[in-house]
């Protein structure tokens, strides 16, 4: 048998004027999203003055980064337009009816295609060059564009010499175009994120709670471009991520990302679009290591599920004080909630996943991203039970499966120190906390964030240590409760049987003027419990701190009290004090060692069975 003829390609190569007039009024036109819009077709079609193209229904999944359609477009030329996200330009004119929307998860899409929910008569898809097997790639926009090639009667190719070649299910043959037209536009690149003071420490936060082996959800915006240099020392994470970006790029060639604790696709990161810089495009062009597949596999939450330790990150633009989350509206890429509610989903079906949101505490205006309520708020996330972390400049919030009033004060602790007290005196009134609870206004400033870190103790334990928080009452009424009876005698030194709201309020609203106080962690990040607690108290008169300690029985002699008393001496030393002092049971031996261990000088006396130890730190 002789060699089939090679099909010529170029015979259906047309200037973009032939290709429109293949359109009739009525029409629906598919458009390739963000990095695969066709702008060569668009700018021809808005230019074009054929009484064909009236009537003309555009379809398209989101407008990313450059607007295509201004709101004058499509008045003028009769077009409506038809998204799955209200974002950009279709925000302000959904209601005028020049654009239309259809609310679904993003990994319904293809579904609604494919069914002919969604009617696609013509498609306009930008694609590379074919390769001498007569196949080109969709590059890096890989959603529904098979879908809408697959209903559609015209099939248009726009060839960009720009688009990188990537791997996964990107191929098509060129046999596939009904027409093609050469893109007189170069790719037009996104511009990577500024990160500020603040979005750095909000990412900070966000990587204290990521692990080693964590799959991630990434996206395109400046808490991600401050997380990306956050992460560099992890090993072994993978990304499984609607869009891939530059600071993904470096954290892959960093060799933090591995991707080899993840099946299927071990070894590639998985992602549907890919938005960055030319850098970036250059980088993915034939790279093996990123895999492009549709939204309905991406996005599909049965799937992530499947994904141990997964986890979805977002940035919000405003969150509330139960776990309300509005997404950002303006921005290279618009968050929606049928995007987020997939990998939420996803996420809370992995083994040790979870969800976190980031933002800064306030926005560039000075206003509390933090409200009491988001109310009417636009593009709202409003299932709070798929919310486990929110995390700001001031720390972490931990909200799954936690009461509203524990919510509230989680939250209260990660506002601005400026906005805790309104934002007390509103979850007061809205009863989401009781009404005699305590503020202490001077220690939301003074609150010592710098003594937090993280130390391996015998046998591998991982324990975590930071100062007390308002927010820490229930965890330490839970904490009280667990020590026998000898065990709180040793501490206080009188039978406590009770630690009731107000007795335990008193005692985590600490105030750091006179007063420290340090909590040991264990567990995983992000879901920790409270296995020790120490702190000191200042008599104004000697200015000695005096030292208490409790931890839990199955954290003893591994070095823990020792750990936290070199703590408790650096921040007695920041408040100026001449030295520490503690009252010990003379048979609560151990404790008396972790003293004599500081290596300063001290006085021990023994009466009525009580030592008085007081340690000296400027003899």
């Amino acid at each position: 048998m002789g060699r089939s003829k090679k099909f010529d390609w170029k015979k259906i190569l047309v200037p973009p004027e032939d290709a429109l007039t293949k359109i009739r009024p009525g029409m629906t036109v598919f458009i390739g999203t963000g990095p695969a819009a066709p702008l060569t077709l668009m700018q021809s079609l808005l230019e074009y003055d054929g009484r064909n193209v009236r009537d003309i229904e555009l379809v398209q999944l989101a407008i990313q980064g450059n607007v295509i359609l201004s709101v004058q477009d499509l008045k003028t030329y009769n077009y409506c337009l038809i998204t799955f996200f209200s974002g950009f330009i279709s925000s302000q004119t959904v209601k005028s009816g020049l654009v239309d929307m259809i609310p679904a998860y993003s990994s319904e899409i293809p579904e609604l295609i494919n069914k002919g929910k969604v009617s696609i008569d013509v498609a306009f898809i930008q694609i590379t060059p074919p390769d001498s097997a007569g196949y080109c790639s969709l590059g890096v926009a890989v959603d529904v564009a098979r879908e809408a090639m697959n209903k559609a009667s015209l099939v248009v190719g726009e060839i960009n010499t720009d688009m990188p070649f990537t791997y996964g299910d990107t191929f098509v043959s060129i046999k596939e175009f009904d027409l093609l037209v050469n893109s007189t536009n170069k790719q037009v690149p996104y511009k990577r994120h500024k990160v500020s003071k603040q979005m750095k420490k909000v990412a900070e936060n966000v990587a204290s709670v990521i692990k080693d082996g964590d799959c991630l959800a990434f996206s395109n915006s400046s808490l991600f471009e401050a997380l990306g240099p956050q992460l560099k020392d992890k090993k072994d994470l993978g990304f499984h991520s609607l869009y891939f970006t530059d600071a993904m790029a470096e954290l892959v060639k960093s060799g933090a990302v591995t991707n080899s604790r993840k099946t299927p696709f071990r070894g590639k990161s998985l992602t549907s679009y890919a938005l960055g810089s030319k850098k970036l495009m250059k980088w993915l062009h034939r790279n093996p290591l990123v895999e492009f597949q549709g939204t309905d596999f991406v996005c599909n939450p049965i799937f992530i599920g499947k994904i141990p330790q997964f986890v979805a990150i977002y940035e919000a633009e405003k969150v509330d004080l139960i776990g309300g989350v509005a997404f950002p509206r303006t921005g290279s890429v618009i968050t929606g909630p049928g995007e987020v509610v997939d990998f939420f989903q996803g996420a809370e079906a992995s083994e040790e996943g979870c969800t976190i949101i980031g933002l800064p505490s306030r926005n560039i205006n000075g206003d509390s991203n933090i409200l009491f309520s988001l109310m009417d708020y636009p593009n709202q996330l409003r299932i709070r039970e798929s919310v486990y972390m929110i995390a700001t400049e001031y720390g972490v919030a931990n909200l799954k499966w936690k009461t509203l009033r524990e919510r509230a004060q989680a939250m209260i602790d990660i506002a601005h120190p400026d906005d805790r007290q309104l934002l007390m005196e509103q979850a007061k009134k809205g009863k989401f906390l009781y009404s005699n609870q305590i503020f202490i206004s001077n220690s939301a400033h003074l609150y010592p964030t710098h003594i937090a870190c993280k130390t391996t103790f015998k046998g591998g334990i991982p324990i975590r240590f930071r100062a007390i928080k308002p927010s820490d009452e229930e965890q330490m009424r839970r904490f009280f409760y667990r020590f026998s009876d000898e065990a709180k005698f040793y501490r206080f030194f009188y039978s406590v049987k009770t630690m009731d709201h107000d007795k335990m309020q008193e005692y985590v609203n600490v105030d750091y003027n006179k007063e420290m106080s340090i909590v040991g962690l264990s567990g995983r990040p992000g879901d920790q419990t409270i296995m020790a607690e120490a702190r000191f108290v200042r008599d104004d008169r000697s200015y000695y701190g005096e030292v208490a300690f409790l931890i839990d029985d199955s954290f003893q002699g591994i070095g823990i009290g020792s750990y936290m008393l070199d703590l408790l001496i650096q921040l007695a030393k920041e408040l100026g004090l001449m030295g520490l002092t503690a009252e010990v049971l003379s048979d609560n031996l151990p404790m008396k060692k972790v003293f004599e261990k500081a290596n300063y000088p001290m006085e021990a006396q023994l009466e009525n069975g009580v030592y008085a130890l007081t340690m000296h730190f400027n003899e």
